[in-house]
Order: structure tokens, then C-alpha cells, then sequence
């Protein structure tokens, strides 16, 4: 964060200081919600959760080299009392990205998120010092922290926007004013707290809404292959650039294919040129995350070379998604555990296949668990996907869990799997002894599930990490 004393600090949450002897002590390091994270000269942020009270950590955290806490209530330690520390942690962003001469990209979608804004990130890096959200930090309170995480030194700061509600987006880039925002899709993702693909897209659409006009340099970066993005441009004031595969996509990727290892390779194509791209991650879905990074990238300078070199080198910043690991016997594991929606199961779905090895005898496994947030969706959703293995030829379906997972399976077997290609199992430590005991070399075995479901235990235990054992046997 930009060095502020504590009282700068006091005066921009609106707080009441207490048990400061000097409010001239600058935070210069990190604000942080964890104790166990505090750096000297740091702020610790005490949030009060369900099952842990940040409060009680406080003596721990100012020990830890703190200069004060962020809190509710006086502690008997330095602090700043505010009513609310998730408003006062937001003013606190907001104020401190008002003194930066930074490029703020915010990007929101219903799928990607997370790997696009990886990409961003490495493209950007490769110009000047960028920071951008780190895994999936992207709500009330992780977006603010990855914004306090700027210094001087910062020109890009990307940041990644969830919403579960009409409203969550306005309220994001009310406490960080995006230049350029993205919107990637308009999916299914949540759609049982939305009530509809169109109330995503309202959602969404506060994204390109809250952008300044053309003429004071904002951008909208669109989906041109998504009609309900697409529709957004009449919602914003600012220039937009279209990204994809359509022909009038300013940034598009053209000759798509996949190589032996199932790596999106294509020609990339902007205003300024075209350049080849051959991935390092893994399915076809990464080919219009990898488009809307470009387009952010062509939009800050870099050229259809540098964007494509990058686009080439560029790997996974955030983990469990589409990890891919062999293990020495050849089994491959794809680890892509993190989350689940019904368009990032059918692009994991194709990606697995075109991983797979049948000449050499290699088996395709899908390992899959509960999609969750879809309502009223989730039946015919969790049937579509347990036919779609069927359809694509799949070797085997495993589903883990549940209802949910039941209809994985149920709608593999009406497609034509009778119980020969798809199996239901209780439990991840079931589906570990399921795997074990029948996997061989050359087999390729993908993990994902909605992140409630934990079914990375199950990548992890295959793979024979140190606490593997202890995760699976200790959910």
C-alpha cells in the first residue's frame, strides 16, 4: 500500500482512534484479514466471521509488527474503531486509488474470470509493474485488498468482479473506478440466485455502466461471440473494442485447433497486425479468455507480437484450474477442481477428450461433482452434462456425491452409458479407492466440482501429495 500515517488513514474511514501514542506512524506494509499474514508496518483489518472473530487476534497481530488494527471496538491496542470494517476497508480502497496514477481493469463474466485476469496480468507485467487479484478474491472485501496492495510503482491494477446479486458489480467499481472494463460471458453460473441469464447480464452490465466516456479514455472491452454482451455497448458511454471470433471482432483468433495435448493454438489477429499463438493451457475455452486478454493488452500499447509471445508463455497463476500433472506410471491428472458452472463442465468435458490418448489404449475419466447455485436449473443442467460425457465419448464417468451427482449419472445412463461408462459414488474417498484400484498408464483422469464440494481431495490423493490422506479422510 502508498505510505499513509494512522491518521490519514482515521480521517478516511470516518474513525476514532484509540490507544495510539503517536498518529504520526505511517502503514506501510500490507492490510490484511489474517493475523498470521501481518508484516511489519502493516494494518490488520478484524472482521468478525461466522466461527472466528478477527477482534480476538488483534494483541497477535500488532506483535506481528502492526501498527494498528482495523476494528469495532477499542482492543487495548493501537486501533482505528469504525461501525463498519468492510465500508471502512472500501473507503480506505477507494481513497488510495484516487492518489494513483494507475490503469484499473476490471473484468466480470459468469465464466474465466479468474484465468483471463491471470493473463491480463502476464501480459501486462511484461510493460510495467501491474498488480491484479489474486485467485478469486473478488468480492466486497477481496476486491478492496488487492486494491490496497498498489504502490507508486503500480500502473496496472487488474481487478476481477464477482456479483451474486443486481447491484454487487456498481458497488465494486464505486470503491475502484475501473478505465477499462471486460465482460466476458453471460452464463448460467449463480443462476439460481439471479433468476435468469438476463439478470445476469443486468449485473454484469454495471460493469460498462460505471465507465467514464470515450472521450476521457474509457474502453469497454465485449464478447462479440455473446449476444447478451455484445447488447451491452448501448449501456456505456465509453469506446468499445470487440473481441473473438466473429469477422467484425476487432481482436480475433482465426484458424483455431488443438494440438495432441489438447492446447488451443490459433493466429491471433488485432488492428495493428497478426501473430500465431500456441497455448500452454489446456482446451478450447481459453481461446476467447486469451482474445479478451489480448484486446485489454492491445488497448495499453503492446503489439500483436508481443501480445501473441506472451499469450504462448503465459501458464496458471491460480491453482486447481485445469492443473495438469503426469505421474511417473503416465497417468494424467487434470485438476480443475476449484469451481463448477454448466459451460466451464462442458469446455472441461471437450478438453479432456482431446487430451485423451486412445491409440496408445489411454482412457478418458471424469471425475465430477455437484454444479451448485442453479435452482430450479440444477436438474436438467446436472443431465445435460452426465449426457454430454456419454456424447463425447468419455471412457468413464465417476460423479461424487450426492442428489446432484446422482443426475450426473442418471443422465449418462439414459444417454446410452448403462451403467457400463458411468458409476455414482458416495464420497471423494470413494471415488479415490474407485481410481486407484482401476487406473493404468496412458489414462487421463479430470477432477471438477462446484468449490463447496472440495473434490480437489481426490486430484490431490492421486497424486500423492504429502497431505493428500489427511484432506479426503478429514472433510
Amino acid at each position: 500500500m502508498i505510505a499513509l500515517s494512522l491518521a490519514e488513514i482515521t480521517s478516511v474511514v470516518g474513525g476514532q482512534p484509540h490507544d495510539i501514542p503517536d498518529s504520526g506512524r505511517r502503514v506501510t506494509g500490507a492490510v490484511v484479514i489474517d493475523s498470521r499474514q501481518v508484516e511489519p508496518g502493516g494494518l490488520f483489518a478484524a472482521f468478525a466471521g461466522e466461527h472466528v472473530d478477527g477482534h480476538d487476534f488483534a494483541e497477535r497481530a500488532v506483535a506481528a509488527g502492526a501498527e494498528a488494527v482495523l476494528a469495532t471496538r477499542p482492543l487495548g491496542v493501537p486501533a482505528i474503531v469504525v461501525d463498519d470494517v468492510e465500508v471502512a476497508l472500501g473507503a480506505l480502497a477507494r481513497a488510495v486509488v484516487a492518489r494513483l496514477g494507475t490503469t484499473l481493469v476490471a473484468l466480470t463474466g459468469s465464466a474465466g474470470k479468474t484465468s483471463t485476469k491471470d493473463l491480463i496480468a502476464q501480459l501486462l507485467e511484461r510493460k510495467a509493474p501491474t498488480v491484479w487479484t489474486p485467485g478469486s478474491l473478488n468480492n466486497e472485501i477481496g476486491l478492496p485488498l488487492t486494491a490496497l496492495r498498489a504502490t507508486e510503482e503500480t500502473r496496472h491494477l487488474v481487478l476481477e468482479m464477482g456479483a451474486r446479486g443486481i447491484g454487487h458489480i456498481r458497488y465494486l467499481t464505486d470503491l475502484t473506478p475501473p478505465r477499462i472494463g471486460l465482460v466476458l460471458n453471460v452464463g448460467t453460473a449463480h443462476i439460481g440466485e439471479f433468476g435468469g441469464r438476463e439478470q445476469i447480464a443486468q449485473a454484469k452490465g454495471e460493469l460498462v455502466e460505471a465507465l467514464p466516456s470515450a472521450e476521457d479514455g474509457g474502453i469497454a472491452v465485449l464478447n462479440a461471440d455473446d449476444p447478451l454482451v455484445r447488447a451491452m455497448s448501448s449501456r456505456t458511454k465509453a469506446r468499445v473494442t470487440l473481441f473473438g471470433e466473429a469477422p467484425d471482432a476487432d481482436v480475433r483468433a482465426e484458424d483455431v485447433t488443438l494440438t495432441d495435448q489438447g492446447q488451443p493454438a490459433f493466429t491471433l489477429r488485432t488492428p495493428t497486425g497478426c501473430s500465431a499463438v500456441t497455448m500452454r493451457l489446456y482446451g478450447e475455452h481459453h481461446v476467447p479468455n486469451a482474445l479478451a486478454a489480448a484486446a485489454v493488452a492491445h488497448e495499453l500499447g503492446m503489439s500483436a507480437d508481443e501480445i501473441a509471445i506472451a499469450l504462448s508463455e503465459a501458464g496458471n497463476l491460480s491453482r486447481w484450474r485445469m492443473e495438469v500433472t503426469e505421474r511417473a506410471d503416465g497417468v494424467t491428472v487434470v485438476n480443475d477442481a476449484y469451481n463448477a458452472n454448466p459451460e466451464s463442465m462442458r469446455a472441461a468435458l471437450r478438453a479432456l477428450v482431446a487430451m485423451g490418448r486412445p491409440a496408445e489404449g489411454g482412457r478418458t475419466w471424469a471425475v465430477l461433482g455437484q454444479m451448485a447455485e442453479l435452482g430450479d436449473d440444477a436438474l436438467a443442467e446436472h443431465d445435460a452434462v452426465g449426457r454430454l460425457a456419454v456424447r463425447l465419448n468419455v471412457s468413464k464417468l465417476v460423479a461424487v456425491g450426492g442428489r446432484e451427482a446422482s443426475w450426473l449419472q442418471l443422465g449418462a445412463y439414459n444417454e446410452g452409458s448403462w451403467g457400463e461408462e458411468s458409476v455414482h459414488v458416495s464420497d471423494a474417498q470413494a471415488a479415490v479407492d474407485l481410481l486407484r484400484s482401476e487406473l493404468r498408464p496412458g489414462d487421463v483422469v479430470l477432477v471438477k466440482a462446484s468449490r463447496s464440494v472440495g473434490l480437489e481431495r481426490v486430484a490431490l490423493a492421486l497424486l500423492d501429495t504429502a497431505s493428500a490422506e489427511g484432506q479426503v479422510a478429514g472433510r
